[in-house]
C-alpha cells in the first residue's frame, strides 16, 4: 500500500462534565487508503462520530480535550493544525456530511447560495457566473430535481432525501481527498435511503475520494466500505476487510451485532439482542470494557480473570489485516 490519506494514532478524547470525566475516544489508531472506504460501525455513544470531529476541530473546546493522539493528513498534524489551516482544509480537502441536513443547512439562507459558499470559500476567484453554474451541475448530479428552481428554495421547501442530496452536493463541491458520511440515511425512510445510498456512491466515484462512512446500519456498510471498525466505549474492537468481519467475526461483541441484524436468508421470529447496555464512559468495566456483556467472560464459563484484569491489545488473530481486541478470539469459530 502507498501512503495513506489519513493515519489516526493513539488518539484520546475526553469531555469534563460534572458528572465526571468521559473518556469518549480512548486510544485509537488507525488508517484510510486512498480510494478506499472505511466504514465506522458501533452502538450510539461508542465514539464513531467524537473521533472524525475532534480532528477537524469541530469539538468544543471545552468541554471537549484531546488529550493525545495525532491525526496525519497530506504531512501535517490536523491536531496542531491553526484555525484558520483547519478551516482551509475543511470543505476543500476534507468534506463531511452530517446526519440531520436540517440542522446542518442554515433556514434563513437558500439552498443553492448554501452550496454556493462553500466553492466560494475555496475559490475566490471564480467568477459569480462560475459558481452558479457548477452549482447548478452539483445539485443536477446528485438527483435534486430541477436544480435551477430548486437553487432558490429554503431547506423547508425540500424533503429530508431532498435535504441530504444538497449536503452531499456540497460536501463533493470542491472534490475533496476525504469523504467523511456521518450516519447519512439515519433519518430517513427505506426508499429513500436507497436512492442517498446512491447518491453517495456516484459522489465516491466522481471524486474519487476516500471515504470514512460512520453509521450503525450493517447492512450499508457491507454494501458500500472496504474495511470495518467496530467501536466500543471508546475503543477498537475489530478491525479488518468487509469479508473478514462479516464472515468470520473474532470479536464477542462484533458477533452480537452481527446476530442482532435482522436476515433475509433465513427465518427469524425473534432477533438476538446483545444482552445489557453500553457503559458509562464515566467509569469503564476494568479490563476489557465488553466482558460484562460478554458470551465467553460468562455463561458456562463462570467468568475469567483475565477478561477482568487485564485490556486486550487489539492483536492480529485472522490472517494479516484482521486484528480483534480480545483475549479469547480464537474460540470464536467461522460461521
Amino acid at each position: 500500500m502507498g501512503v495513506p490519506i489519513l493515519s489516526i494514532e493513539d488518539l484520546c478524547v475526553e469531555f469534563r462534565t460534572p458528572e465526571g470525566t468521559v473518556r469518549a475516544v480512548d486510544g485509537i489508531s488507525y488508517t484510510v487508503e486512498p480510494g478506499e472506504t472505511l466504514g465506522i460501525a458501533g452502538e450510539s455513544g461508542s465514539g464513531k462520530s467524537v473521533s472524525l470531529l475532534s480532528i477537524l476541530g469541530l469539538v468544543p473546546q471545552p468541554p471537549g480535550r484531546i488529550v493525545r493522539g495525532r491525526a496525519i493528513f497530506g504531512g501535517q498534524d490536523l491536531l496542531r493544525a491553526s484555525r484558520k489551516k483547519l478551516r482551509a482544509i475543511r470543505g476543500r480537502d476534507i468534506a463531511m456530511v452530517f446526519q440531520d441536513p436540517m440542522t446542518s443547512l442554515n433556514p434563513v439562507f437558500r439552498v443553492g447560495d448554501q452550496i454556493a459558499e462553500a466553492i466560494e470559500v475555496h475559490r475566490p476567484a471564480a467568477s459569480r457566473q462560475e459558481v452558479r453554474r457548477r452549482t447548478v451541475e452539483l445539485m443536477d448530479l446528485v438527483g435534486l430535481p430541477d436544480p435551477v428552481r430548486r437553487y432558490r428554495d429554503y431547506p423547508h421547501q425540500l424533503s429530508g432525501g431532498m435535504r441530504q442530496r444538497a449536503m452531499i452536493a456540497m460536501a463533493i463541491a470542491n472534490a475533496p481527498a476525504l469523504l467523511i458520511a456521518d450516519e447519512p440515511t439515519t433519518a430517513l425512510d427505506v426508499t429513500i435511503q436507497r436512492q442517498v445510498l446512491d447518491v453517495l456512491k456516484l459522489a465516491r466515484d466522481q471524486t474519487h475520494a476516500a471515504t470514512i462512512l460512520i453509521t450503525h446500519d450493517l447492512g450499508l456498510i457491507a454494501e458500500m466500505a472496504d474495511r470495518v471498525m467496530v467501536m466500543y466505549a471508546g475503543r477498537v474492537a475489530e478491525a479488518g476487510p468487509v469479508e473478514a468481519i462479516f464472515h468470520r467475526p473474532r470479536h464477542p461483541y462484533t458477533v452480537g451485532l452481527m446476530a442482532s441484524r435482522p436476515r433475509l436468508d433465513v427465518s427469524q421470529d425473534t432477533l438476538t439482542p446483545i444482552p445489557g447496555q453500553p457503559p458509562s464512559l464515566i467509569k469503564v468495566p476494568p479490563g476489557c470494557a465488553f466482558h460484562p456483556r460478554c458470551f465467553l467472560y460468562g455463561g458456562h464459563y463462570g467468568g475469567r480473570a483475565r477478561c477482568v484484569e487485564n485490556r486486550p491489545d487489539l492483536r492480529l488473530v485472522d490472517g494479516a489485516q484482521h486484528l480483534a481486541a480480545c483475549h479469547y478470539a480464537e474460540e470464536l469459530r467461522d460461521g
